[in-house]
């Protein structure tokens, strides 16, 4: 049981930073208002670098669990889907804005030939509050049916517990 839960854990890190890498690298080439789409596949490139290795070195269920456990919020209520989309959000939307407006910042910088006059702090500010929030809904609307996808397919039942298949009765 162990073992599927890790193989869980995995996959389930794999997709939300695909779904976070793509979605964040989208708002901000877009919000940017330089949108190209070289700019988007080297910001989703990027971000989905960042996010995969989040993803595994980083044990995102076990911390927002832990989280919710020490405040008594009770699994599968409203407060503990908030606090647990939270906590996910907190963990991979600023270290992957950080990086996306890194790249836009040194790339606006270079093909300017360093004529931009680009304050870093407001801009990366800007992002991450934009990208904080989208990156919150992703994660509370997603993080469910994604669970619940690899729960069924690694035949895995509410609560953790093996699903019998209908075969077997």
């Amino acid at each position: 049981m162990d073992e599927k839960m890790k193989v869980i854990g995995r996959q389930m890190s794999l997709r939300m930073g695909l779904l976070m890498s793509f979605s964040l690298a989208l708002v901000g080439t877009v919000t940017s208002g330089h949108f190209t789409i070289p700019g988007f596949l080297i910001s989703f490139a990027l971000s989905a670098v960042i996010s995969i290795i989040i993803g595994f070195v980083v044990p995102v269920g076990k911390v927002s669990e832990s989280f919710c456990r020490r405040r008594n919020l009770a699994p599968g209520t409203l407060p503990y889907k908030l606090a647990s989309a939270f906590i996910s959000d907190l963990i991979y939307t600023p270290v992957i804005t950080l990086a996306m407006v890194c790249l836009a910042y040194f790339m606006a910088k270079k093909q300017s030939g360093g004529m931009a006059q680009i304050p870093f702090l407001p801009m990366f500010l800007k992002s991450l509050v934009i990208t904080f929030i989208v990156g919150f809904v992703l994660i509370y609307i997603f993080m469910p049916l994604f669970l619940n996808q690899l729960m069924k397919k690694h035949g895995i039942g509410p609560g953790g517990a093996p699903r019998g298949d209908k075969k077997d009765h």
